[in-house]
C-alpha cells in the first residue's frame, strides 16, 4: 500500500488530518487486506503522520517503509521519530558492486551514478537530467521546506561549494564569497548533510576534542551533481590533469562511503593533513583492527613518489594498513605500502563483506 506524499492533494488531506491514514489502513483490514507494507514515501512533508505510524506500529504491528530526501524537516519540527521501532537506511548512488559489468569509470566520473543516468544514452539529456535534479533540489528541498530565508544567497553557496568539492573548508571565504555571515554558511553545510547530498570529512586527530577543531573537507553525495552545480558538465575530464585527478579520488572516496554505511562496518573516516602540508587522503579507522591509511592516485603506474608520504607516516601509528589506491593494473609493494587497482584495494579494506557484495 503505497502513499506518495508529492501528489499536492494527498499532501494537503494528511496536514489537515493525519488520523486519516488509520481510516485508510482500518478500510484496508475491514476488506481483509491487510498490506503486508505501508510504504509512505516523502514522510518529510508531513512529519505529524508519525504519530499515527506509531500508533498503527503499537495497535496493529503495521509495517512500514517511510521514505524521503530530508531528515532536517522531522527534526526541526520535533516529529515523533519512532525512537526504537525504526531502523534508519540511506540509500546512495549506485557502487561499482551494484553496477557489476555496467560500471565505468569514466561515465561514473564525469556524469555520477544515479540510477536514472543509467536510463539516459544521450550527454545533452544526461546534462540536463542534472541540471533539473539540482533545480528540484533547490525548490522542493530548499525553499519549499523552507529551510533558507534567502534563495539567493544558497544558490551561489552551492556553486562555490561544488567549485571546491574535496578541498578543506574556508567557511570564512566561502561567507564573504556568498555574501553571507561563517554562521550560515557552516548552518548551509548542515543543510546539505541533513538532506544527503554531501557529508563533512573531518581532520584527523586522536584527541576527539582537536578533531572538532580542525577544518573539514566536503564531498558532494555524486561527481554528477558536484559537476552539474561547479557548471563543469560540458567541460571534459582530461587525463593527467589536476580535475582529473581531484574527481578521481571523490569516486573512490564515494564508493568507499558508500560501502562503509551498507556493510555497516562503523568504519571512521577522516584525512590527515600536517603543518608542513604533507597530507593523507583518508584514514580509515576500524573497530578491532589497524588503522588504514589511503592514498588515492589516478596514475595508471604507480612509482615509489606515489607513496613517500604513505610510507612516512607509518611509525606514527600502531601497525598500520598502508594502501596506494590507483588506476594501476598491477599489485606491488613499495616500501610497506599495497598498491593495487583501486577496487581491488576496497575489497582489502572490507574483506569479506566486498567480496559478496560482487
Amino acid at each position: 500500500m503505497l502513499f506518495d506524499l508529492l501528489d499536492a492533494d494527498l499532501e494537503e488531506r494528511f496536514q489537515k488530518s493525519p488520523k486519516d491514514l488509520s481510516y485508510e489502513l482500518e478500510q484496508a483490514r475491514a476488506r481483509s487486506r491487510k498490506p503486508e507494507w505501508v510504504i509512505i514515501d516523502e514522510i518529510q512533508k508531513v512529519p505529524k503522520l508519525l504519530d499515527t505510524v506509531h500508533s498503527e506500529i503499537e495497535q496493529f504491528g503495521t509495517r512500514f517503509a517511510l521514505t524521503g530526501s530530508s531528515a532536517r524537516k522531522l527534526k526541526l519540527g520535533a516529529a515523533n521519530l519512532l525512537g526504537g521501532r525504526a531502523f534508519v537506511n540511506n540509500l546512495h548512488p549506485l557502487t561499482h558492486l551494484e553496477l557489476g559489468s555496467e560500471f565505468s569509470l569514466e561515465a561514473v566520473m564525469a556524469w555520477g551514478s544515479l540510477p536514472k543516468i543509467y536510463q539516459l544514452t544521450v550527454e545533452r539529456e544526461k546534462r540536463a537530467f542534472l541540471k533539473a535534479y539540482a533545480q528540484t533540489y533547490l525548490k522542493e528541498e530548499v525553499w519549499g521546506e523552507q529551510l533558507v530565508r534567502k534563495i539567493e544567497p544558497f544558490r551561489k553557496f552551492l556553486e562555490i561549494a561544488a567549485l571546491s568539492n574535496g578541498q578543506i573548508v574556508n567557511f570564512n571565504k566561502i561567507a564573504h564569497d556568498t555574501g553571507v555571515d561563517d554562521k550560515t554558511v557552516k548552518n548551509y553545510f548542515s543543510i546539505l548533510e541533513d538532506t544527503l547530498l554531501g557529508f563533512l570529512l573531518p581532520g584527523y586527530d586522536r584527541s576527539v576534542r582537536k578533531q572538532q577543531t580542525q577544518a573539514p573537507k566536503f564531498y558532494f553525495f555524486d561527481t554528477g551533481v558536484q559537476r552539474s552545480l561547479a557548471g563543469l558538465t560540458s567541460v571534459p575530464l582530461v587525463d593527467r590533469t589536476y580535475a582529473y585527478g581531484k574527481t578521481f579520488e571523490h569516486v573512490v572516496l564515494l564508493e568507499a562511503w558508500r560501502l562503509n554505511e551498507y556493510f555497516e562496518t562503523d568504519f571512521k573516516f577522516s584525512y590527515l593533513r600536517t603543518k608542513d602540508d604533507a597530507e593523507i587522503d583518508l584514514i580509515v579507522e576500524r573497530p578491532g583492527q589497524p588503522a588504514a591509511l589511503i592514498e588515492i592516485k589516478s596514475t595508471t603506474h604507480v612509482t615509489s613518489s606515489d607513496v613517500r608520504t604513505l610510507n612516512s607516516f607509518k611509525g606514527d601509528f600502531t601497525d598500520p594498513l598502508l594502501l596506494c589506491l590507483s588506476r594501476d593494473p598491477k599489485s606491488k609493494i613499495i616500501g610497506d605500502a599495497q598498491c593495487m587497482e583501486w577496487r581491488e584495494g576496497l575489497h582489502v579494506l572490507f574483506g569479506e563483506l566486498a567480496l559478496a557484495g560482487q
